[in-house]
């Protein structure tokens, strides 16, 4: 994590939290345009299911953000999938959205920026 800023290395300390607390497939964390970050984990049941990054996504606009810019998912994915690419595609900020993918450890194995789609 030396190569993160300040604030991506809190993104990676909450999305690591969030996903050991339920022990989920996956743990996510987003930096709104204001500055707020949300957390969340994989949801996976029966009657509904959802990625870490779909559900700090809805956490994030449910709370009143306008977008988002930057996102650290922390699992067993080597990549983001389509639908998760869409949706921070959908609140990428005015810069895009910096996108660091990392092991469960919280070592970060990829960064990318995807631009607002």
């Amino acid at each position: 994590m030396t190569d993160l800023s300040a604030e991506d290395k809190k993104l990676v300390t909450l999305a690591r939290a969030t996903r050991a607390r339920i022990q989920a497939a996956e743990g996510a964390a987003v930096r709104d345009t204001d500055g707020r970050t949300y957390a969340a984990a994989t949801i996976d049941l029966p009657s509904l299911r959802l990625t870490a990054v779909q559900a700090v996504v809805a956490m994030a606009i449910a709370g009143g953000s306008s977008g988002v810019d930057a996102c650290v998912v922390l699992g067993e994915a080597q990549d983001l999938t389509e639908p998760d690419e869409a949706v921070l595609g959908d609140v990428a900020g005015a810069g895009g959205v910096t996108v660091h993918l990392g092991d469960a450890r919280g070592a970060i194995t990829m960064t990318d920026v995807m631009a607002r789609s």
